[in-house]
């Protein structure tokens, strides 16, 4: 059986493992990407489109910019949309200029991909059967197959960045972490549409009917969101159908709608919180949806993910250059600080904006109270800024 050594063996091609790879790369630590889908697969998976300014500064100072700046679409605030009124958040205002971008994550992975190519360090796709071994010891390895052949990594450290259904956090003793887990009674039904923006920020709606999100993925392209069951079928929401329900629930008096068009893809995506405590075990670490999801309603998910391996990053540079271990065994209690700040942002703007599914008039009054007491507070909309466009990384 071939073995291969490197100092960190990355479990996962998405956003986090490829940005650890290249975090690593600038400090002259060498690994290896072992991601089980293939290339294509992987870049055109549509996920998360919300770039905290933390995440934007990163890419930038990396070098790894030039097309987020190019293509990019800075938002200097959004819409929260209610009682048949649209509100403007003008976070940039109430942070001292900090924004988000929207840029696809498969905008990020692939210029991820282009910047690890570039490198010459190993990237492989479609790898199979990966098995993780001796992680309480200094000498952890990774087994599995590509192209029917085995193959074993011999590492210093295994980063599992291979998400919620990856085998990183599976391969953990039992009773190593504990789990903490919520699951919502809605889902989302999300599009792509191709029409062009009709709105040049995104567009939060709390209806009666239910939730709705207003946002792009770049001029042409509209991407919105409709509340629905998690299990809803998808046979049962013809294009008229969902153009008439989101002309329904974003409704306002000023008479703005989304612009429709040929809607490309659909689909729709149940609705978790969940987080692992500890982030890690041994030389295993886990960053981004390995470790930790969120509802995606307060634009967490990705930029949780770069906090993560850039924590991860710094830490093992510390390693490498003076033996210290102090920043990967406070690695765990700093990621779950963020995570858990980022899991109450995201709980109350799900609760905030979502129709429960066991709601009554005193709930939906409820609900538009703490939403006229947001947008008439000045200190309530500057702590919902701050938490939407994301603290320094840290």
């Amino acid at each position: 059986m071939p073995a291969h050594r490197t100092q960190v063996g990355i479990i996962g091609a998405g956003p986090a493992g490829l940005l650890l790879g290249h975090l690593l790369h600038t400090r002259g630590i060498d690994s290896v990407i072992l991601e089980r889908h293939g290339r294509a697969h992987v870049v055109e998976r549509v996920r998360a489109g919300v770039l905290e300014q933390g995440t934007v500064d990163l890419l930038r100072d990396l070098g790894l910019g030039a097309r987020l700046a190019r293509e990019g679409m800075r938002h200097a605030g959004l819409f929260l949309s209610f009682g048949g009124e649209r509100h403007h958040v003008d976070m940039a205002e109430l942070t001292g200029g900090r924004a988000i971008t929207i840029y696809g994550q498969n905008e990020v992975v692939k210029d991820l991909i282009d910047a690890r190519i570039a490198t010459g360090r190993p990237l492989a796709f479609e790898v199979a059967d990966v098995e993780i071994g001796g992680i309480e010891t200094t000498r952890p390895s990774i087994h599995y197959r590509q192209a029917g052949r085995a193959e074993t990594l011999a590492c210093d450290f295994v980063a599992g960045c291979d998400g919620f259904h990856g085998v990183s956090r599976a391969s953990l003793p039992a009773g190593a972490v504990r789990v903490y887990e919520r699951t919502y009674p809605f889902g989302w039904l999300g599009i792509l549409a191709e029409a062009a923006p009709s709105c040049a920020e995104l567009v939060y709606a709390r209806h009666d009917r239910g939730f709705a999100l207003f946002s792009m993925r770049s001029p042409a392209i509209t991407r919105l969101y409709l509340q629905c069951a998690p299990d809803e079928d998808l046979a049962d929401w013809s294009d008229d159908r969902i153009w008439s329900e989101l002309a329904a629930r974003f409704a306002c008096r000023d008479g703005w709608t989304p612009a429709a068009g040929p809607i490309l893809q659909k689909g729709v995506t149940p609705m978790r919180s969940f987080v692992v405590d500890p982030m890690a075990h041994g030389r295993l670490y886990l960053a981004g949806d390995a470790a930790h999801i969120v509802p995606p309603t307060g634009a967490k998910g990705l930029n949780l993910a770069v906090a993560d391996v850039w924590r991860l990053a710094d830490a093992l540079a510390r390693f490498y250059r003076d033996g210290s271990t102090t920043e990967l065994d406070t690695y765990s209690e700093r990621g779950l600080r963020r995570a858990w700040r980022a899991q109450r942002f995201s709980w109350w703007m799900t609760s905030a904006l979502h129709k429960a599914e066991t709601e009554n008039p005193f709930d939906a009054l409820r609900q538009h109270a703490e939403l006229d007491y947001l947008v008439s507070s000045r200190a309530a909309l500057t702590s919902f800024a701050e938490s939407y466009v994301g603290a320094p990384l840290s």
